[in-house]
């Protein structure tokens, strides 16, 4: 969508913070009362990224749940989203994650957009394990929750660091994924916020 298109080039160059309507309004090439037809608020065109994002995302669990080779599979995806996809796109995450710290409409979006996307991994992860493509005992929310932590950590890296490599720094990505899927890793189980207990 254009709009969105024009908003992800405004944060990425000039911060979500610093970046206005008129900002966006101008990049999109149409007056700022056409752009509220479309999105009231600068939070709205971030729900609109992030639902873009969402079905993007959806794409890629579904191609890699049909996959029959899981690991090459998920290599794959792991290069596309961290090495070939623009380094822009990396920017844009780690400035609205920033922005989320002090608006809590932002950060209730991230915490949705977070929890639904280790949630659709955490499924994924089960139906290769029916499939017999994870080792026996591998837990699948625990592994949903390493890949989500390690993938967040490879977008800062890419957004901020200068010598980022991502070949390098993707392939210990799927290094240690693959470890994991093997049963080389034994992931600590998901314990209880308020019992501490581990949950079942």
């Amino acid at each position: 969508m254009q709009i969105l298109d024009a908003a992800e080039r405004c944060f990425v160059r000039s911060g979500f913070h610093r970046t206005t309507m008129q900002d966006v309004a101008v990049e999109a090439g149409m007056s700022p009362g056409n752009l509220y037809r479309y999105f009231t608020a600068k939070d709205a065109i971030v729900a609109g990224l992030a639902e873009r994002d969402r079905g993007r995302m959806a794409e890629d669990f579904e191609a890699l749940a049909e996959a029959e080779d899981f690991a090459s599979a998920f290599a794959r995806m792991a290069r596309k989203h961290f090495a070939e996809e623009p380094r822009e796109k990396a920017v844009l995450c780690v400035e609205i994650w920033a922005e989320a710290t002090r608006s809590p409409a932002l950060a209730g979006l991230m915490n949705t957009f977070e929890t639904e996307v280790q949630g659709r991994l955490t499924e994924l992860l089960r139906r290769a394990a029916d499939r017999g493509a994870l080792s026996p005992g591998v837990d699948c929310e625990a592994l949903a929750v390493l890949i989500s932590t390690v993938a967040n950590g490879l977008f800062m890296r890419r957004a901020l660091v200068p010598s980022f490599d991502p070949t390098r720094e993707v392939e210990n990505l799927i290094a240690v994924v693959d470890a994991a899927v093997a049963g080389r890793i034994a992931l600590p189980p998901r314990r209880s916020a308020t019992t501490g207990e581990t949950a079942p």
